[in-house]
């Protein structure tokens, strides 16, 4: 079918043109149109890419929002909060985990009335983990008191964005909005999307922002944002609340008339598909809402009266509608793309049952199935399936399985995961060769290691075979670190590159014990499993196991698991249990597409911070995590590196001796990442080691509070300049020109000034 380009944007009434790209990409555009004043964000897949775009047009200078790189997405939702009760416009962006990690603040925003949009990039929520498309975050914002309106294709997020605004601020609504779009199918996918050409006929239509109302920068009227409030005004607050909601109804349709009438794109309430005559119908939501109007056509070929209903708002949940389409249908299938466990469906077909009982259709037959779970794709064929399940009600007249799962597989026990490789032997990891004992007069510890080729019989704890990119320097790092670690260890990795290359459902490169919890709660998680291991050896219960007290605990975690994980891991230094914290630091969020970290140097380029005419790459200085750890006066904080082995092998034979016997551990350790660092693969090694002699990753550890050099590059007259580390990357090579001279400067100050504080530190066992 040939499209008339012309035509179509000749039914606009204001200048048009034509893009080709993704969900994501169109969320960016619509929000820089807008020219919001703040985006707080924390980067998660797939939504990360709004932020990273965003980010990559201010570097270009074509908007002016404050992009704010939070914590963790509970603090991004904290920057948004904040900066909707400053009285300005406010945009963010998550999925799945992040969602729900911000969720406690989300009922908090729409109870004060403070509006704002959000991007849902819909994402499983799930143990084990997963990263695909479905619905189960969506479903758990249902009950948070925002509206929410729904993307079925990347025009729709453009569309959509631009009018959850105009939505969001309106005097008779004021609550923040969501806009939910799939996850990897509507986010990823590019397609041919009309946009307006220009910024300011956006605007027009979003409008000024809404005078009169108040908010906390207003001097002259002192306000006070979400008091303590008991019966009756809570009830009245919340009664105050769900009259909003339902208004947004009515608001919503009288902006989407609008939008149609000036762009020439229609979005109602619900998107009915030749259900002016359907007596079987099938009710899907966003992408596959596309997909099944092809079968309808198809269905109808055969001369079967099929429609489908596909909702473009739900919160308001539009029950009369959805009763008034289905009063003259005889059977549907309602598909929910997530499970309302223990609730006999999903959540949209619970919702659509009341509606048809609520408004008096006790006649349609109602199916429910759920499908398209964590990124499983819907076919045309799959439409076919669902719709036979009401042909095939509307015959018999009754459900034979009103639930059930859809596109699932019967297990098979001949199928199960089996052994690889056989457990480890303690008496091959426990070699003997490394001794570790206290210095009565010193107070520290005395460490004595073979030469390193000694330590090679060792077995390695992961085994090879994972899908780590080229020249990847995680594994290095870990295996070196491990062989100071003597006998058995069980391991928590958090969320991230080392996690996610090495454990691919059925199979796992780990050959001793390993956890996986979410970045934000490895601590937590590392510290209720040694607490457990001993009570239950002080109960006599491991006695059967031969379990050797030189047991060691380690969490594995990267650089974004000590941002958005710090609380946790600083709790767990103060409650001091026996356990290695170990931080493989590559100065950035690697496995969802090298973002920032907090640890990621000043001027250095990442995805979210650009490099451009406006901008030099990041804008603040790196966190110094080992400080930090060590203000909490654990028993041994050290950093290492693999171009300086013996270093590491010893701390890590301190490390274990410590969290076997006195308490919390935490160590880092620059790691090379080739792929987002612009290096070559080979290189890792020298690169680490360039920072090492550069003194902006000095080697020292901390023990008791006393802090000591264990490698000086000045003492050695191998220091050489930040610049000569900086050029050896293509992610800083341009901090070297003239034109980024004063981020250089500043990056190469505060590193100097850390390195004589460490020096002062080492000199002086009280500093």
């Amino acid at each position: 079918m040939s499209i008339d380009i012309k035509k179509e944007l000749g039914q606009a009434k204001v200048e048009q043109r034509i893009v080709y790209e993704s969900g994501n990409e169109m969320a960016a555009y619509a929000a820089h149109q807008i020219n919001y004043h703040i985006m707080g964000y924390f980067p998660i897949s797939p939504s990360t890419e709004v932020a990273q775009f965003l980010d990559l047009m201010k570097s270009n200078g074509q908007h002016d929002i404050v992009l704010i790189p939070a914590d963790g997405e509970h603090g991004s939702a904290g920057i948004c909060y904040g900066a909707s009760t400053a009285g300005g416009r406010v945009f963010n962006a998550t999925s799945a985990n992040g969602y729900l990690y911000m969720l406690e603040q989300m009922p908090v925003q729409s109870g004060t009335r403070f509006p704002m949009v959000l991007n849902l990039v819909c994402r499983s929520v799930s143990g084990p983990l997963n990263i695909h498309g479905d619905h189960s975050d969506l479903y758990y914002a249902l009950n948070t008191g925002w509206p929410i309106v729904m993307c079925r294709d990347p025009q729709a997020v453009y569309d959509m964005n631009i009018m959850a605004l105009k939505l969001a601020e309106d005097p008779e609504v004021r609550l923040p909005v969501m806009v939910a779009s799939d996850g990897y199918f509507t986010s990823h996918q590019k397609r041919r999307v009309q946009t307006f050409a220009h910024r300011a006929d956006v605007q027009a239509f979003v409008g000024e922002k809404p005078q009169g109302f108040p908010d906390t920068l207003d001097r002259n009227n002192p306000i006070t944002v979400g008091p303590y409030m008991n019966e009756p005004d809570y009830i009245n607050n919340c009664y105050q609340q769900s009259v909003a909601m339902y208004n947004a109804e009515g608001v919503y349709d009288r902006i989407r008339q609008e939008y149609a009438d000036l762009t020439g794109r229609d979005y109602p309430i619900l998107e009915l598909y030749r259900m002016e005559d359907a007596e079987v119908a099938v009710f899907l939501m966003n992408s596959a809402s596309e997909i099944i109007k092809d079968v309808v056509d198809q269905l109808r070929e055969k001369g079967i009266k099929a429609g489908s209903i596909a909702p473009n708002l739900i919160r308001p949940f539009p029950a009369k509608q959805i009763a008034e389409a289905l009063q003259n249908v005889k059977a549907i299938t309602v598909g929910d793309r997530a499970d309302s466990y223990g609730g006999h469906g999903g959540n949209m077909v619970n919702e659509i049952k009341a509606a048809l009982f609520t408004h008096g259709n006790r006649d349609t037959l109602v199916i429910s199935r759920i499908y398209g779970l964590g990124g499983k794709d819907f076919y045309a064929e799959d439409g076919h399936n669902l719709f036979q399940f009401a042909i095939d009600a509307m015959e018999s007249g009754k459900v034979d399985v009103p639930f059930d799962y859809y596109g699932h597989t019967p297990g098979d026990p001949s199928k199960a995961p089996k052994r690889v490789l056989t457990p480890m032997k303690y008496e091959d990891l426990k070699t003997g060769l490394i001794t570790v004992s206290p210095d009565e007069n010193t107070g520290k510890l005395n460490v004595r290691i073979p030469p390193l080729r000694s330590l090679t019989k060792k077995p390695k704890r992961i085994a090879p075979g994972h899908g780590a990119c080229p020249g990847c320097g995680i594994f290095s790092g870990l295996e070196l670190f491990f062989k100071g670690i003597e006998g058995d260890i069980v391991s928590i990795f958090h969320t991230g590159c080392a996690m996610v290359v090495t454990t691919g459902y059925p199979y796992s490169a780990h050959k001793a014990t390993y956890i996986h919890n979410l970045f934000q709660n490895g601590a937590a998680t590392l510290s209720g499993v040694v607490e457990m291991f001993w009570e239950r050896k002080r109960r006599g219960e491991l006695d059967h196991l031969g379990l050797q007290d030189d047991f060691t605990f380690v969490m594995i975690t990267g650089d974004g698991g000590m941002d958005i994980g710090m609380g946790p891991a600083i709790g767990a230094a103060l409650r001091n249990h026996k356990m290695i914290i170990l931080e493989y630091d590559n100065e950035g969020y690697m496995n969802t597409g090298a973002q920032l970290s907090y640890s990621t140097p000043m001027g250095h380029r990442t995805s979210t911070s650009n490099v451009g005419k406006h901008q030099g790459g990041k804008v603040f200085h790196h966190k110094d995590t080992a400080q930090i750890m060590a203000a909490t006066h654990i028993p041994y904080v050290f950093t290492g590196s693999e171009a300086y082995p013996q270093d590491l092998v010893k701390k890590a034979a301190k490390a274990q001796w410590y969290a076997q016997h006195e308490g919390l551990v935490y160590g880092k350790i620059l790691i090379a990442c080739p792929l987002n660092w612009l290096s070559d693969d080979q290189e890792g090694s020298n690169i680490v080691g360039a920072a090492v002699d550069s003194c902006f990753f000095p080697l020292y550890e901390v023990e008791h509070g006393v802090t000591s050099i264990t490698y000086n590059p000045e003492e050695k007259s191998k220091k050489i300049p930040l610049s000569d580390w900086l050029k050896t990357m293509g992610k800083t090579k341009h901090l070297t020109k003239p034109e980024y001279e004063g981020s250089l400067k500043s990056f190469e100050t505060e590193v100097e000034r850390r390195w004589n504080m460490l020096k002062a530190k080492h000199e002086n066992a009280y500093l």
